[in-house]
C-alpha cells in the first residue's frame, strides 16, 4: 500500500491526536513515565423520543465474585452453540448452562481466566484460557478437564478452534497452534513486539476453511496455515507516526473481519482499511482509531472509535456514511449487527441499538456493570459484563 505525501502528513496528525486521546481511556503496557491522564467526562444519554422495541429478554445470571478484579477491563468471552453455552469468571470459575439457563455443571480452576470461553460443538470442547499463559480443555457436556498446556506469554483473548487445531495469540508476540485432542503444541510462530503496546491482543479468526488471521501488537496481519502453522502472508495494517514511542504505537486489537471476500481491519493508530481478497488489492483507508473489532452489513462497515463515535462507511468506497457522537467517552464496545440493527454497549450496561439507514438511537436494554464486547449468535445477542452479569437477548419477533 502506497501513500501519498499528502496522506501521510494527514494521518500524522490525526495519529498524534488519536494518541494523546487513548492515553486518557487506555491502558499502555512497557512504559510508566507519570504521564497524568486527562478524563473525559462520558455524555448523558438522552432519552429515546419514541423506542421501539428490538430485543426481548432470553436469560441473565451473576457469575461475579468478590474476589474478582471487576476494573480489570479485559473481555470475558462467552462460549456459546445450538445446545448450551459455557461462561467463565474472572475468579476462574467454569459454568456450563443449557439454552434454557439450568446450570448443567461447574468447575473452579484456581486462577483468573482472562480469554474467557471458546466452544467447538463437533467435539464437545471448551477452552479457556489464563493470565499466566495456561490454556486448559474441558468436555463442555460434563464439565471434565481433558488436558492443558502451558504458554509463553499470557492469552488475553479466547481461542480460535478449526482443523483439530487451538489457536491462540499471547502477549509475548508468539503464537501456537495445539491440537485440540491432547493439547500438545504443534506449531508456534513469532512475531515482533514492539517496546511499548496496548494492553490487549486480537483474537484469532479465520481467513478461509484452511487459513487462520491473526493481528499483533507491530500493527500487521498475518495469514498462517491453520493445521502446521506456514505463513501465508503479512501485511502491515497499522502504521504509528511520530517522534515518541507512545506515537509509533500501532496495535490491531480488535478481530479482523472477513466477508464476502473482503477483509477490515482498525488499529490505534487510525487506519480503517478494507482489502479485496480475490485481488490483493487496498480498497480504501479511512481515518479512524478503534481498539475494537468492526462490523459489517451487506452495505456497509460500522466502527465505535476511541473518544466513543460510531461511524458507517460504504463497504465497497469507504464513503462515510453518517457518523453518531451520542454516546461520546462512554467507553464503547464492539459495534454487532443484531437483526435489522446496529447494537453497541458501553460503560453503564446499557446496550443502544442504531438504525443503520440513519444512525439514529432507536432503542435500549440494561444489564449491570460495564460491558466490553458484544455477541450475536444466530439471533440472540450474548453479554457479559465487567462484574460478572451474563444476559442474552433474542431479537423481538
Amino acid at each position: 500500500m502506497t501513500l501519498s505525501m499528502r496522506s501521510r502528513k494527514t494521518i500524522k496528525a490525526t495519529v498524534m491526536h488519536v494518541a494523546v486521546l487513548a492515553l486518557m481511556t487506555t491502558a499502555v503496557v512497557g512504559c510508566n513515565r507519570g504521564i497524568k491522564p486527562v478524563v473525559n467526562d462520558p455524555v448523558k444519554l438522552i432519552q429515546i423520543a419514541q423506542p421501539i422495541s428490538v430485543l426481548q429478554p432470553v436469560f441473565d445470571t451473576n457469575i461475579g465474585s468478590k474476589n474478582a478484579n471487576k476494573k480489570d477491563p479485559l473481555s470475558l468471552q462467552i462460549g456459546y452453540d445450538n445446545d448450551q453455552m459455557v461462561v467463565a469468571s474472572r475468579a476462574g470459575d467454569v459454568i456450563g448452562f443449557d439454552n434454557n439457563g439450568k446450570r448443567l455443571w461447574s468447575v473452579n480452576i484456581g486462577k483468573p481466566i482472562t480469554g474467557g470461553v471458546t466452544v467447538d460443538a463437533f467435539s464437545q470442547t471448551a477452552v479457556v484460557t489464563t493470565r499466566d499463559g495456561q490454556v486448559l480443555a474441558f468436555d463442555s457436556m460434563t464439565g471434565a478437564e481433558r488436558w492443558e498446556q502451558q504458554l509463553s506469554g499470557s492469552v488475553l483473548t479466547p481461542a480460535l478452534i478449526t482443523n483439530n487445531r487451538v489457536i491462540l495469540s499471547a502477549t509475548d508476540g508468539s503464537l501456537h497452534g495445539l491440537s485440540l485432542q491432547t493439547g500438545q503444541s504443534v506449531w508456534q510462530f513469532a512475531t515482533q513486539v514492539p517496546a511499548i503496546s496496548v494492553r490487549g491482543t486480537a483474537a484469532p479468526t479465520l481467513l478461509d476453511d484452511k487459513t487462520a488471521l491473526l493481528a499483533t501488537a507491530d500493527g500487521r496481519l498475518h495469514a498462517i496455515t491453520a493445521d502446521n502453522g506456514l505463513p501465508q502472508w503479512s501485511r502491515r495494517i497499522g502504521v504509528g507516526m511520530g517522534s515518541s514511542e507512545i506515537e509509533r504505537m500501532s496495535d490491531v486489537d480488535g478481530k479482523p473481519i472477513v466477508d464476502n471476500n473482503q477483509l477490515f481491519a482498525i488499529s490505534y493508530s487510525g487506519q480503517l482499511i478494507a482489502i479485496d481478497l480475490a485481488s490483493r488489492q487496498v480498497m480504501f483507508v479511512n481515518e479512524l482509531a478503534s481498539l475494537k473489532s468492526l462490523a459489517v452489513n451487506n452495505r456497509q462497515v460500522i466502527a465505535t472509535s476511541l473518544d466513543g463515535k460510531i461511524v458507517a462507511y460504504d463497504r465497497r468506497t469507504g464513503e462515510k456514511l453518517w457518523e453518531n457522537e451520542a454516546l461520546a467517552y462512554r467507553k464503547l464496545t464492539n459495534p454487532v449487527m443484531i437483526g435489522n440493527y446496529i447494537a453497541v454497549g458501553d460503560l453503564d450496561g446499557v446496550v443502544h441499538l442504531f438504525d443503520p439507514a440513519t444512525g439514529t438511537i432507536v432503542s435500549r436494554v440494561q444489564t449491570k456493570g460495564t460491558l466490553t464486547t458484544l455477541q450475536v449468535e444466530g439471533n440472540r445477542l450474548l453479554t457479559q459484563s465487567t462484574s460478572g452479569q451474563v444476559a442474552i437477548w433474542q431479537v423481538a419477533q
